[in-house]
């Protein structure tokens, strides 16, 4: 198929450059490379939902939002407590990282001047590349010095999960404070307005729309990370609402686990892996829709 696409394109290159000269046929080999790869990644795309929407509909019942793993051997049960571990964990790393991403992003659009702005931007370009394990295994260290070895609850795993989301936050909400024009902040100086105030209500509020989309991002971005879970909170069956107190199961542990346990009968486990990610994937859409919505509500109006 892409011998194929290749061998139209070269041709199609040809015939227009002898009929339509060498700048109308790089025209349309340019439209057509571009064309190609957009249907190639919404193919990909596709594939990919189909898939798991073809594979998580077999366990996308009651049953599997309503009750837990505790006492489950084989085919029933759901993932009643590991949609509640991942909307909890996920939830403690949002609170964390947002504050800290947007005020250092503002510190660093706003204030931040010399060598200590340089090394944060320095020091966030290296956490957006760390390997999710790397963080992890910081945060079961972390928590090892503080309580002691074997400690695994909740709250870990939200820490594990800040150190992904932080830089996130902080890259995507300084892109959207420097789009924001110098006139604007200049004419509310111009009026006695202090700094404080003029972020507050002026820069902040017309770039709500873009954070809240890279917020969602960041969100998205960590709530399907399986490798630092795994250390930092475990696997448990039944529903633990306590982030300060034993293990939690968790959506991408809950998948992996029921993927990877060899048990009987075998579709009963691999059914509840394929729900389990289509939950995640409904979820991320849900944060994405949330994003839109906040996005209209808290942009500024035009008149």
């Amino acid at each position: 198929m892409v011998l194929t696409a290749f061998v139209f394109a070269v041709g199609l290159y040809t015939w227009s450059r002898i009929v339509e000269g060498r700048r109308k046929a790089t025209d349309r080999l340019v439209t057509i490379v571009v064309t190609s790869a957009f249907l190639l990644a919404l193919a990909l795309l596709i594939s990919v939902l189909y898939t798991v929407i073809a594979n998580g509909l077999a366990r996308f019942d009651a049953m599997f939002f309503n009750y837990s793993m505790a006492g489950v051997v084989g085919a029933g049960g759901g993932a009643y407590h590991a949609i509640l571990g991942t909307l909890i964990i996920t939830g403690l790393a949002a609170v964390m990282s947002i504050p800290i991403g947007v005020l250092t992003a503002i510190y660093l659009v706003e204030y931040g001047t010399g060598k200590l702005a340089k090394a944060i931007t320095f020091f966030v370009d290296v956490m957006t590349g760390i390997p999710s394990i790397v963080a992890g295994l910081f945060a079961v260290s972390l928590f090892t010095l503080i309580l002691g070895p074997g400690v695994r609850f909740g709250f870990i795993g939200a820490v594990a999960l800040s150190v992904l989301m932080i830089p996130v936050v902080v890259r995507s909400t300084e892109e959207m404070l420097k789009i924001v024009p110098n006139e604007l902040r200049e004419a509310s100086y111009a009026l006695g307005v202090p700094k404080w105030r003029t972020i507050v209500k002026v820069v902040l509020p017309t770039t709500i729309a873009g954070i809240a989309t890279g917020i969602t991002l960041a969100i998205a971005r960590v709530i399907g990370e399986t490798a630092p879970l795994l250390i930092t909170v475990g696997l448990a069956t039944s529903v633990n609402l306590n982030p300060f107190d034993g293990r939690m199961a968790t959506l991408p542990v809950f998948s992996y686990y029921s993927y990877a346990t060899p048990g009987i009968p075998r579709e009963a486990f691999t059914d509840r892996a394929w729900t389990a990610a289509l939950v995640l994937i409904i979820i991320v859409m849900a944060l994405n829709l949330i994003a839109r919505l906040i996005s209209r509500l808290f942009a500024p109006k035009s008149r």
